[in-house]
């Protein structure tokens, strides 16, 4: 059953929106054999990037991928005056394949988690409104952020924290998180409590800085409940061979653990030629208009013939 949503509550403002259209204005002659060119939205979210593509290339159709059924209904209301052209399918990007047949001349995926998603406290991902530990980007399936605090050893979670987190209180913060959980198990807890738990190990004069000393902590766990760099390796192993000779593959990224893959999967693949050396950030009007977008870096690749 899919959790009720207007597209209202799902309103998501696309990060470097006008630097991925700018990247893909010319992708479309890459369209093989006549056949109308298609674009796959590899993290649909609430439509937002896929509409601007959709207006400004007429005779594109789309293929939106999203896990999140929240999005899922947001993005079919924002597509809907595309009628047919859009074509929306629950999935995870990092086990999905084409249609048989099917080349795309652009492949797009904006990493991450979105604003409605931590906007949401039923949803788990922030400490700024309390909520359930939950973290899942598909609500429905696997194990939620509290069950794998619950389940890891004190060194597993430790070791979590540093390399999805870069953390480097991890073991300090492991500790108190296993002492807490025996009084009472972090299912039971909420999301204020585990950012209290971590922000509690450390000094108290860098509890007040401009990064909240639970963000590393609640990343490392949102980017394993999620197998986020899993499926964003699947995704650049797989991904060129999706594309037409001369399609676009455009990922945005939000931490330099994402950025690292990119930029060495970009750097290696042979199926690949780079089109952005350096990638394209957010100029200051965005990031002040629309503060998630200071963190973003769109790195562009072209699928050679």
């Amino acid at each position: 059953m899919e959790i009720p949503c207007s597209p209202a509550s799902f309103s998501h403002q696309p990060v470097l929106a006008d630097a991925v259209c700018e990247a893909l204005v010319a992708v479309g002659a890459a369209a093989p054999g006549g056949a109308s060119p298609l674009l796959i939205d590899c993290t649909l979210g609430g439509g937002g990037h896929s509409a601007l593509l959709l207006e400004a290339h007429p005779d594109w159709r789309l293929i939106g991928l999203d896990q999140d059924p929240t999005a899922r209904q947001a993005a079919a209301a924002r597509l809907a005056p595309h009628g047919a052209r859009a074509r929306i399918e629950a999935a995870n990007f990092g086990a999905w394949q084409p249609p048989p047949g099917s080349q795309a001349v652009a492949v797009l995926a904006d990493l991450g988690v979105s604003s409605p998603q931590l906007d949401r406290p039923e949803r788990g991902f922030s400490f700024r409104a309390d909520g359930p530990i939950d973290m899942r980007m598909n609500p429905q399936l696997g194990e939620s952020a509290a069950e794998l605090l619950d389940r890891l050893a004190e060194g597993e979670l430790a070791d979590l924290l540093f390399q999805f987190g870069e953390e480097r209180l991890s073991r300090r913060i492991a500790r108190r998180l296993m002492v807490e959980r025996q009084a009472k198990p972090w299912r039971q807890r909420s999301t204020a409590e585990l950012a209290y738990a971590v922000a509690g190990c450390y000094p108290p004069g860098a509890r007040h800085g401009r990064i909240h000393p639970a963000t590393r902590s609640f990343q490392a766990l949102r980017i394993a409940v999620n197998d986020e760099l899993g499926a964003l390796e699947r995704l650049l192993r797989h991904g060129p061979d999706w594309l037409a000779p001369g399609g676009l593959l455009a990922i945005i990224s939000f931490h330099s653990l994402e950025d690292r893959l990119v930029k060495q999967a970009f750097l290696a693949d042979q199926r690949l030629e780079r089109i952005t050396r350096r990638p394209l950030v957010a100029d200051p009007a965005e990031a002040s208009a629309n503060p998630r977008s200071r963190s973003a870096k769109l790195r562009v690749a072209r699928r050679l013939p």
